[in-house]
């Protein structure tokens, strides 16, 4: 067995069986280490855990890169529709990353109850729409059944059903405005299929899902017409070099821009995220740090005259100090322990049964999500260890300013 490993595992059991003056100060170190790990845990889990579920609710509405012409840049309605025969409708298989491609049209409506009115958009979609982003967020009734058939069901949101009084099953009239204003108003019967609630109010209360047929009929257009395609990709980190490559591999008369382009002000926000993980981080780990330096401090003074006698014996310095290198290592693995034990279940509590609840019109989220990820559990481990024992290595030095006689003299 390694001689340093040996001392250093005789300390720590000795320290077991009786009270010394280092074991509260050893005690507060552990806690400390502990409440760090704890700290950083949630400051990750729910960062990207919040990033992750904005950026997936932006994507469920919007796809992660949209396809249109040029004067439809950012804008909620469609005003000139391209053909549905393009060369990467089905499949962009000139674009590894693209998991699929939807073709969308929207248009500006008003809905008119007995009682109550509001203005909103129609999303109009086809039978080869993804409908599991809604599926998720589904609260009463079902998915409108879209197939070769114009059909009159619509998904609404539950902030929309509230607010105009309407239930599953119930129908109602939606009034579209035409070109020419002195003309009557389209109209359409519609009939709520069912409700959703994915607590991202803005495109909530925005939005109502149904036939992009109507949309078609509507503004007069060809059934081979359409507003625009979604296109969502395998993996959203290379979503900017992603929508290059698409940009790159359409007709030079269309656009595609990615959603943190239609949407700069939320994922700017977004990003701010980031820095604040980083920040607390720091900060957790300065703390940690500082504590296990006043303990290994307090464990050196404790043991003075044990180290004027293995000096006396022939043991080097660097030898001495990573004595209490390896005690402070071992002290740092029981924080950790608790620290990891402690937090990724006040995690999973969190994951599973949401108790920690925020407004969703700030967060656009009902409750703190949470991302449970093993290399970011493991490199926080790792990463406190490290640094923990780098800043402990020039305590240690004090080791070599103890002289032999007086430290065996030392009482």
């Amino acid at each position: 067995m390694n001689y340093e490993i040996f001392i250093a595992k005789r300390i720590i059991a000795s320290n077991k069986h009786k009270n010394s003056v280092s074991s509260p100060i050893i005690k507060i170190s552990i806690l400390a280490i502990a409440i760090g790990v704890i700290v950083m845990f949630f400051s990750v889990a729910t960062g990207v855990g919040l990033q992750k579920k904005i950026k997936e609710k932006i994507s469920g509405f919007n796809g992660d890169i949209q396809i249109s012409n040029y004067d439809s840049n950012n804008s909620k309605v469609t005003v000139n529709p391209i053909s549905i025969h393009q060369n990467f409708y089905p499949d962009f298989s000139e674009v590894p990353n693209v998991k699929k491609i939807q073709p969308f049209a929207t248009k500006a409506g008003i809905i008119r109850t007995d009682e109550e009115f509001e203005g909103i958009i129609l999303k109009g979609v086809d039978q080869n729409y993804n409908w599991s982003f809604f599926n998720e967020y589904l609260v009463d009734g079902k998915i409108p059944d879209i197939n070769e058939k114009l059909t009159n069901q619509v998904l609404i949101s539950e902030k929309t059903s509230n607010r105009l009084q309407l239930k599953v099953g119930d129908s109602f009239h939606m009034f579209f405005v035409k070109d020419n204003p002195n003309k009557a108003p389209n109209s359409r019967k519609f009939i709520v299929s069912g409700i959703y609630n994915s607590g991202f109010d803005e495109f909530d209360e925005s939005y109502l899902i149904g036939d992009i047929k109507h949309i078609q009929k509507i503004n007069k257009w060809g059934v081979d017409k359409v507003g625009g395609f979604e296109i969502f990709i395998h993996d959203f980190d290379d979503l900017q070099e992603t929508g290059f490559e698409i940009y790159s591999n359409i007709d030079p008369s269309l656009n595609a821009y990615t959603i943190s382009e239609k949407f700069p002000a939320i994922f700017e926000w977004l990003n701010l995220f980031d820095i604040n993980i980083a920040v607390i981080i720091g900060i957790m780990v300065l703390i940690a740090g500082i504590n296990m330096i006043t303990a290994l401090l307090v464990l050196i003074l404790e043991r003075t005259q044990m180290i004027g006698i293995l000096k006396a014996l022939g043991n080097n310095n660097w030898s001495i100090r990573k004595i209490f290198l390896y005690n402070a290592a071992y002290l740092i693995g029981i924080g950790l322990f608790w620290g990891n034990l402690i937090g990724i279940g006040l995690l999973l509590i969190q994951k599973y049964f949401g108790f920690i609840t925020l407004n969703p019109e700030t967060y656009y989220v009902n409750q703190v999500p949470i991302y449970l990820n093993l290399n970011y559990i493991i490199l926080i481990n790792l990463g406190t260890l490290i640094l923990c024992l780098i800043m402990l290595i020039i305590p240690s030095y004090i080791v070599s300013k103890i002289s032999p006689v007086k430290a065996i003299k030392f009482d």
